[in-house]
């Protein structure tokens, strides 16, 4: 794992056209590269070059593959794994034939698609019914309780389903209840038929509940034959699963060439094409390229010091195991290029405060446990939709499973008992104001922890953001900016001297020779910021008026003074809420603990504590997992996150497919 992102250069090569097919095929198996467009050439040797085209457009492959996914998701068919064979050996495009093997397989599913919209329709009108019902809305529904005087009452029956409700025949008065809109409809069948109201003041009085009774019925009825329809579809679908996963790989690799080659220019005779390839990997896909075309190449490499940093794409290396902190970090935003990568402080932070927050062993064990069976029951169905517990949250579950438990030996809790002795200590007796040994006392020991953990995150933060502006040489930034050197020492001094006003009880402030000066220092910087700033932009061609430069120094010395000091202070205060929620949790299943003991039977306290601890376990872990998040991203990634990196996304076999 690089503490950095992945170094990356640019390749540009020529070969010749006779050789295209070729490198297409050998760079989509190496998959290292990430292709742009030729946009950096002189325009006269851009008015040489022409575009590619195809026969098939990129965006009809597309269409014809999704629809082939399409029906292999509903057959519960995986999508086959394509290798370097599969584009050596892959057939011709045949899309002609491609559409009759779908219209018939398409075709042969008609007849069920017809029969399961029906019975959708038909749920979807019982469901409005039971919800009218329900809502007391009678004025929806038409109720209806009688017999027919002459006519089949079978035939009648028919008639009324086909127009949709609940009609309950098999004993009299027979019951009909339906949607008042479609009262008119009702009134003309059963007209037909001599329909006349029963005068059984119970049998009209019960009528409702036994239509709704029998609705339920239906729609349970209804939904078994949806299951055996589905059932019957997905068989006719895996009876051409050869003949779907060949179309599929013929389809994906043709688009896949397509998408390469739609980066390619062209002249007469040769092809030229570009993008983005990590440093290690560079030599490999070079030599890759010469031996395809068997030398008849030219390659050209650009560093990317070359180039824009915000035109170079980023890639993180960590680890797999840290992948669920990667998809954290990607989920706010992508790091710039060349900046540190964020993934393994996000793990170790984001771990740290859910350990304090949600500390104990038995439910810790719990939150591992449903990790653990959810990743099992994914990995044997890889076709199966994401839950309420998705993918990513089962294994997220398995590193906050283990942190919950070493903040529960920490703390002695388990199951919201103090069953084990602590390690550093018992922080359900502090909460609960009882007396302890040790430093701890009380819960304002337990918020100085977080403030002091708070501290050290913020800290963090600003160190990284200083190595950052190092390696991307902004010493003005390092120097004056709020979140750089003189905003680090005005924090500093700032926690110095609420520390030693805390330690006097709150009755004198701290005095110290270094003081004054030092702050005196920091704001003569801040001050001199921008007129500095002024001489900067002056020689890069940004001249500003005197005046104009005045109001600016005044105006950005308020506000960064003001920033520093509250937003630092309320930066650190912030993470009181580590304590909050831990203080919460161990106060709820104190409470929990007192309703076991009221009722004086063992098998209501278990209960009791079961259910207790299941409430506790969704809610404060779930509140604990967003509080931890909220302090990564608002707290910690402000201070050194530059969020203006492009995600490189080499092509190659293994890319995710998708409708762009």
């Amino acid at each position: 794992m690089s503490m950095f992102t992945r170094k990356m250069r640019m390749l540009t090569a020529v070969v010749m056209e006779s050789d295209r097919d070729s490198v297409v095929k050998a760079l989509l198996e190496k998959g290292v590269m990430e292709f742009v467009h030729i946009g950096s050439l002189p325009s006269d040797k851009m008015a040489r070059l022409s575009s590619h085209s195809s026969s098939v457009p990129k965006a009809v492959l597309t269409d014809m593959r999704i629809r082939v996914e399409t029906l292999m998701r509903e057959g519960g068919i995986a999508l086959p794994e394509l290798s370097g064979d599969s584009v050596e050996t892959v057939p011709a495009l045949d899309m002609d034939s491609f559409r009759r093997t779908l219209d018939k397989l398409s075709l042969s599913l008609q007849s069920i698609r017809d029969k399961q919209r029906l019975i959708n329709q038909e749920i979807n009108a019982l469901d409005e019914i039971m919800r009218y019902s329900k809502e007391k809305k009678e004025e929806y529904l038409d109720l209806r309780v009688g017999v027919n005087t002459h006519g089949s009452s079978e035939d009648l029956l028919n008639r009324l389903e086909q127009i949709g409700g609940v009609f309950l025949f098999s004993e009299k008065p027979f019951i009909s209840l339906t949607l008042r809109r479609d009262s008119s409809r009702v009134t003309d069948a059963m007209d037909k038929f001599g329909w006349t109201e029963s005068t059984d003041s119970e049998a009209q009085k019960n009528a409702e509940s036994l239509a709704i009774a029998g609705a339920e019925r239906q729609i349970a009825a209804f939904r078994e034959d949806l299951t055996s329809l589905g059932t019957e579809a997905g068989s006719r679908i895996k009876s051409m699963v050869g003949e779907l996963s060949s179309i599929w790989t013929v389809v994906r690799i043709h688009e896949l060439c397509e998408h390469v080659e739609s980066y390619f220019s062209y002249t007469r005779n040769t092809t030229l094409f570009s993008g983005w390839v990590p440093e290690e990997e560079a030599a490999d896909v070079g030599a890759l390229i010469s031996r395809v075309t068997d030398g008849r190449c030219i390659i050209e490499w650009t560093d990317a010091s070359e180039m824009p940093r915000e035109e170079v794409p980023v890639e993180m290396t960590s680890p797999r195991i840290l992948r669920p902190f990667e998809r954290m970090v990607n989920n706010y935003s992508t790091p710039e290029y060349g900046s540190i990568n964020p993934t393994p402080f996000t793990a170790v932070a984001y771990l740290a405060m859910f350990a304090l927050m949600f500390a104990d062993l038995g439910q810790g064990f719990i939150l591992l446990l449903v990790g653990l069976v959810g990743r099992w029951i994914y990995s044997r169905n890889p076709m199966k939709k994401d839950g309420l517990i998705s993918r990513y949250l089962c294994s997220l579950l398995i590193f906050l499973g283990p942190a919950s438990m070493v903040g529960g030996l920490l703390f002695g809790s388990c199951f919201g008992f103090s069953l084990i002795p602590a390690l550093w200590f018992n922080f359900d007796a502090v909460v609960e104001g009882e007396p302890v040994q040790g430093l701890i006392q009380d819960i304002y020991d337990i918020l100085g922890i977080t403030i002091r953990f708070g501290i050290v995150v913020i800290y963090l933060g600003l160190v990284l953001n200083w190595i950052n502006l190092i390696r991307k040489k902004r010493f003005f930034e390092l120097i004056f900016d709020k979140n750089g050197i003189v905003g680090g020492v005005m924090y500093a001094l700032g926690i110095w001297f609420a520390w030693g006003f805390v330690a006097s009880g709150y009755s004198t402030f701290p005095s110290s020779p270094f003081f004054m000066p030092v702050l005196a220092a920091c704001l003569l910087l801040i001050v001199i910021k921008g007129p500095i700033g002024a001489v900067i932009n002056a020689r890069k061609g940004h001249k500003e008026g005197i005046g104009r430069v005045i109001i600016d120094t005044v105006m950005d010395f308020l506000v960064e003074v003001l920033e520093i000091f509250s937003g630092l202070l309320s930066n650190t205060l912030s993470f009181m809420r580590v304590a909050g929620l831990g203080i919460a949790h161990a106060s709820l299943m104190s409470a929990f603990y007192q309703m076991a003991a009221m009722p004086g039977n063992i098998v209501a306290e278990v209960l009791i504590m079961i259910l207790g601890n299941a409430l506790v376990i969704v809610l404060e872990g779930l509140s604990a997992g967003i509080q931890a998040l909220r302090l990564n991203y608002y707290e910690f990634f402000t201070k050194y996150f530059t969020g203006h990196g492009i995600a490189f996304e080499p092509v190659g076999l293994r890319s995710k497919a998708s409708a762009d």
